[in-house]
């Protein structure tokens, strides 16, 4: 009888509380991978475009300079159309348009259907200014008062105090069925896991790689037409033309999937752990699904839009509220991480056809 290797052997309860630990690092990492670009989110350099005398645009940038810092980055436009313009190509998150005299009233342009908080803020910016003039009109009327008390001859004159309102324009708001954007907001979480969904349904539902690739094409046509159908037709998220959002929402599902079906195929079942924690821990935080690139800390928020999440979510709001905004580097994106995806399936069919025995009753498993 042979000894029993019991110096090898792992106790039961040192095993239990190791693999507690490891389900305590593995969810601190979710924890962190979730919670750290909210928790570290703030307005850093938000693109505002500024129209107006130099002298009141200085006065209007040391202002914002001294109440907010470094959180907008004013960018001076010509008039008021070209910051519309420069809104309306997602170039800059909303202006303030300055008056050209003293007595002009300034105005704020803001568009919702970019990000509310950057509305909000603008907002807040409006009703600054409005306390300021409100501030100065008072302390006018004071006087003027005050000089009609001291000269009883100017009593029976008409007098009227004066009122003068900061405008807010709206310029891109957000549809009527998606009032707040909410619906849009929350479409690219299940874009994420709908494309690691898929990537273990064809990796393990698809025994040979040359078959997953056909998978893949299937997959994105039909999830675009569907999930589109149901993001535009019955909930209303999305806005603009249904099949170049079908188009959009397939690409950025099978931008997910293939990448990880590619690594499945090529390195197994390693390969589908690397490709689904690289899209959910790593790419998803960092989208920028919910708030503006510039929120996150440089260079997460701009290295997110290059991965398909932080790519879709851009891509699909500004194909239903920004036409004008130049869409080719998210499209660009989403095609690469297919063509990534695909090549790396096409090495293992490759290596597949080299190592299946000419008898196909003896041929591996893909």
């Amino acid at each position: 009888m042979s000894p029993t290797p019991a110096a090898t052997t792992t106790p039961p309860l040192a095993r239990a509380v190791a693999l507690a630990a490891g389900a305590v690092v593995v969810v601190s990492v979710v924890l962190l991978a979730f919670a750290w670009p909210a928790a570290t989110s703030e307005p850093r350099d938000l693109p505002v475009g500024v129209v107006g005398p130099d002298a009141s645009v200085a006065q209007t940038t040391d202002m914002l300079e001294a109440q907010s810092g470094d959180a907008l980055l004013l960018i001076r436009e010509d008039d008021r159309d070209a910051a519309v313009a420069a809104i309306a190509r997602r170039e800059t998150y909303g202006a303030i348009i300055l008056g050209a005299s003293p007595t002009d009233m300034p105005e704020i342009l803001v568009a919702t259907a970019a990000n509310t908080q950057v509305a909000q803020m603008l907002q807040g910016i409006a009703t600054g200014m409005q306390q300021q003039i409100d501030t100065q009109l008072r302390t006018t009327a004071e006087a003027a008062i005050t000089q009609r008390l001291a000269d009883p001859a100017a009593a029976n004159t008409p007098f009227t105090i004066p009122h003068a309102e900061v405008a807010v324009t709206d310029v891109v708001p957000f549809s009527d069925s998606d009032a707040r954007g909410a619906k849009l907001s929350v479409a690219s979480f299940p874009l994420v896991l709908g494309g690691m969904a898929g990537a273990v349904l064809i990796s393990f539902g698809v025994p040979r790689a040359s078959h997953r690739i056909a998978a893949l094409v299937a997959y994105a046509v039909v999830g675009g037409l569907l999930l589109g159908a149901i993001l535009q037709g019955l909930f209303g998220a999305l806005q603009g033309s249904y099949w170049t959002n079908a188009a959009a929402i397939g690409l950025a599902l099978v931008a997910i999937t293939a990448p990880i079906v590619g690594l499945r195929s090529l390195i197994g079942a390693p390969g589908l752990g690397i490709g689904a924690a690289l899209m959910m821990l790593v790419a998803n935080p960092i989208s920028a699904a919910t708030m503006p690139v510039e929120f996150l800390l440089a260079p997460w928020g701009v290295l997110g839009q290059w991965f398909p999440p932080g790519a879709g979510a851009t891509l699909l709001k500004e194909l239903s509220y920004f036409p004008d905004a130049n869409t080719a580097f998210p499209w660009a994106v989403l095609a690469g991480w297919t063509v990534v995806g695909v090549l790396l399936t096409a090495v293992a069919v490759v290596r597949e056809r080299d190592t299946t025995p000419a008898d196909p009753e003896l041929a591996a498993v893909g």
